[in-house]
């Protein structure tokens, strides 16, 4: 089966920061990646500090927020983290940009790693968060994996769904953070017979977690070239403290591992400013 060929008009972008936005030079450029379920907002608070100094450029990937749905019938492989990677490369080949500095996570974080691997010269330094090479088993599944399958979609209205966010999330998963819900609810969407599910692609969402935990991935961290922050929560349940110190012992002098204490997997939403000064400490070195 031949593989989708979308283009970047299929894409929602969100381009701020200095100019100019496209070609080359100009100031240094910044791509953020979000994860499984997110869109380009995801990094509104942390791509805000870098806009006068920056341009920026962050977008709902393949299957999440506005951008386009791959169709998982005709291409069965459109949600690895290689194909998403290369969606990446669209973008800033339109754009004219030959480098960035890119900042990646969870799902995003792996795209960004298969991004640096496979394309070297195009990345000047590379921020990987919270997730890692290694496929893992969580126990009872991973918390995207639990909320795909036990957030009852579609709901009646958006003010179901709102009600549900706000009185049974939390006892369906106790112990999730409080941003969670209001993150969650904000990817419902109604449909034209007024009920309201995920704005997201459910069905290649789960494709993209499979893909993304398919095989290890060490021959990726092996290729890497450019300086590399590694970014852990102290409490996360997605890459664990032994997998990461492995990371950080694997290319020394090359990948700094930085472990955030008291957050779990979204430490960049749960740890603004301690988040904001690693990235800062990184690209000033």
């Amino acid at each position: 089966m031949s593989k989708s060929s979308p283009t970047p008009s299929q894409f929602f972008t969100l381009l701020t920061g200095r100019e100019p936005h496209r070609g080359e030079p100009g100031p240094p450029a910044i791509v953020f990646l979000h994860g499984v379920m997110g869109y380009a907002l995801n990094f509104r608070r942390i791509a805000r500090e870098f806009e006068a100094t920056h341009r920026v450029l962050a977008f709902d990937q393949r299957g999440h927020g506005r951008s386009f749905h791959a169709d998982l019938a005709a291409d069965p492989d459109a949600y690895t983290p290689e194909r998403m990677a290369d969606d990446l490369r669209l973008l800033i080949d339109d754009l004219g940009w030959s480098q960035i500095r890119l900042v990646g996570h969870s799902m995003g974080g792996r795209v960004a790693l298969a991004f640096a691997a496979i394309y070297p010269q195009r990345v000047e330094r590379l921020v990987i968060v919270d997730i890692g090479p290694e496929m893992i088993e969580v126990a009872g599944g991973s918390i995207a994996q639990r909320i795909l399958d036990r957030v009852p979609v579609p709901f009646a209205d958006k003010a179901a769904a709102k009600a549900w966010f706000d009185q049974s999330f939390q006892r369906e998963f106790p112990g999730a953070s409080p941003m969670l819900a209001p993150w969650l609810y904000s990817n419902i969407t109604e449909l034209e017979d007024g009920s309201a599910t995920w704005r997201f692609d459910a069905v290649g969402l789960r494709a993209a977690l499979k893909a993304g935990r398919d095989r290890d991935r060490w021959d990726l961290v092996d290729k890497l070239r450019c300086p590399t922050l590694w970014l852990r929560g102290e409490l996360s349940r997605d890459l664990p403290r032994e997998q990461f110190e492995r990371i950080a012992a694997r290319r020394p002098g090359l990948i700094h591992a930085v472990e955030i204490p008291g957050v779990g997997h979204w430490l960049h939403a749960e740890a603004p400013e301690a988040f904001l000064a690693e990235l800062t400490s990184f690209w000033s070195h």
